[in-house]
């Protein structure tokens, strides 16, 4: 199992994007923790940057979101998880990039 990867909102989003790199290079999954509006950003835009660094190695990722509880200083609080897994074959886009229906909500 890959090392938990702890986003916080003053955690640069270029350096969590390498880790992840890093991680799913060698394990093909991730697991990042973030608590917090800013923590939540940051860890998403590092998914994002982390996207282009793997280009070169020929997949995509995709993540899969849940709540968690973590004790902190002996206090309850709500984590969300985002579980990064390799893109399966099956769930990249037509090749001409086109999706054949939208949904507004």
């Amino acid at each position: 199992m890959a090392e938990l990867i702890k986003v916080s909102a003053q955690s640069r989003s270029t350096a969590v994007a390498g880790a992840i790199a890093g991680v799913m290079r060698e394990h093909g999954y991730a697991e990042i923790q973030a608590i917090g509006a800013s923590a939540i950003n940051q860890a998403i835009k590092a998914v994002t940057i982390a996207r282009g660094y793997l280009e070169q190695d020929n997949f995509d990722l995709v993540l899969v979101p849940s709540f968690t509880e973590v004790e902190i200083e002996g206090n309850e609080r709500t984590a969300v998880r985002l579980a990064v897994f390799k893109r399966p074959a099956s769930l990249l886009p037509p090749p001409n990039g086109k999706v054949s229906s939208h949904l507004t909500v």
